[in-house]
């Protein structure tokens, strides 16, 4: 078993957050889930964005990993990695429950690149 570290928990919204982000890749406004006292972090979708299915419409638990690719043998990609903002990679997967987990790997926190 691959070692994983909490890192926060997703949830879809269709309120305006303060400190909102936007990441232009999914087409999303995303708050900064290390601010947030219980690691959530918001999310809030544009009509226009790409992202379809339960990653939209469920809530996701997120890790910080070694390495997505080992982490995620044997789930289901609903999103493949990808770079969200500098020094940043995440990936999306649902396990065989139906569950939507997410995979980051960075070094340092992901909002100290100077891209938030």
């Amino acid at each position: 078993m691959i070692s994983m570290e909490f890192s926060h928990i997703g949830i879809v919204t269709e309120d305006r957050k303060e400190g909102e982000t936007f990441v232009e890749a999914t087409r999303v406004w995303i708050t900064d889930f290390v601010r947030h006292p219980h690691h959530v972090e918001w999310l809030r979708f544009k009509s226009d964005s790409p992202v379809t299915g339960p990653l939209r419409t469920q809530p996701h638990v997120a890790y910080r990993v070694p390495s997505i690719e080992k982490a995620a043998e044997g789930m289901k990609v609903l999103m493949p990695p990808f770079h969200p903002m500098d020094g940043l990679r995440v990936a999306f997967f649902q396990t065989n429950d139906g569950a939507v987990v997410e995979f980051m790997d960075y070094e340092g926190s992901p909002f100290e690149t100077g891209t938030s």
